[in-house]
């Protein structure tokens, strides 16, 4: 483990979500993870993400359902705090729903309208075409290869005044990441620390609130500037 800048030959170019060049090496076993220097978050090297076809395999591994009394409760983390600040009959889109979509399941059960995507379960892009009250993503945030562009894309589809909510675990620091079991699994490429939400949060405009130690939501701005 090391603080030094990286060297320009193992540098990747860019922060997959703010874009800064020039991270520096914050942990390296047999995978490197690179900091932000800019908005804090830690992601793995580009060459050593895994593949699509990898990705899915590992993601069909997946039992979720929403029979799983565990797994609701697991989501209530998220869909409870996010409920109580919603509308009546609100319209969501659960982004990243995987291969059993529970979380809008639930949200239908409290009469909410749902709209699932998911791109290897439920690939569908017509819904990718309005715009929402809220957005949920859970367990998504970790998973992203290009978190920028898509937390924008998100972001642009969420109506003025709306809530956008995420589950993630919070990066560990440096002297607990070498054990941290979150970072195991081969499909977890980034982690966002609370600095990097705050910093989502200022970029958008938004405030943010953390219910949760693994829960962060986002409201947009009554009037929005884009």
């Amino acid at each position: 483990m090391t603080s030094r800048t990286i060297s320009p030959e193992t540098s990747p170019a860019t922060c997959p979500l703010c874009r800064l060049a020039s991270p520096t090496r914050f942990f390296e076993d047999t995978r490197t993870y690179f900091l932000c220097n800019r908005c804090e978050l830690v992601f793995l090297a580009s060459h050593q993400r895994p593949t699509r076809d990898a990705e899915k395999a590992h993601y069909q591994l997946h039992e979720n359902s929403p029979d799983d009394v565990a797994y609701r409760r697991f989501l209530g983390r998220l869909l409870a705090p996010l409920a109580r600040r919603l509308p009546p009959a609100s319209t969501g889109l659960d982004f990243g729903c995987g291969p059993g979509p529970t979380a809008s399941v639930m949200l239908e059960e409290l009469g909410h309208s749902m709209s699932i995507y998911d791109p290897f379960f439920h690939p569908d892009r017509s819904c990718l075409e309005f715009n929402y009250d809220f957005i949920t993503a859970t367990e998504v945030l970790e998973h992203l290869h290009h978190p920028g562009p898509t937390l924008d894309f998100l972001w642009k589809h969420l109506r003025p005044g709306g809530l956008f909510g995420v589950m993630t675990k919070r990066r560990a620091e440096p002297e607990r990441f070498a054990t941290w079991h979150y970072r195991y699994d081969p499909t977890h490429v980034c982690f966002f620390a609370e600095q990097t939400l705050r910093w989502l949060a200022a970029r958008w405009e938004a405030k943010v609130s953390f219910p949760e130690s693994d829960v962060t939501i986002f409201e947009k701005p009554p009037e929005s500037h884009e």
